[in-house]
């Protein structure tokens, strides 16, 4: 039986399969992104794939305290509400 890679979700602080979460990167540039496949380079942290989530993240500013950078918050939302359609 193969290993299922586990991370923890940085709104909810549940640990979670790799596959139901959504990677934010930040590169060498300093440019912030969501990383669909996993295999950006960079600095990255974990959010689970909920409009409830996204938007614990962007009220408590943990993916700022995360990437050591602001992320916008129109990114956020977009994302949020790309999740709920």
């Amino acid at each position: 039986m193969k290993k299922i890679p586990m991370r923890r979700c940085l709104a909810t602080n549940e640990m979670c399969p790799k596959k139901d979460l959504l990677r934010v990167v930040k590169n060498n540039e300093g440019k912030v992104f969501f990383d669909y496949s996993s295999k950006a380079n960079g600095r990255g942290a974990y959010i689970k794939c909920s409009v409830e989530a996204i938007n614990i993240a962007r009220t408590k500013k943990v993916l700022d305290r995360a990437l050591e950078t602001t992320v916008p918050d129109e990114k956020m939302l977009k994302e949020a509400n790309d999740r709920q359609n």
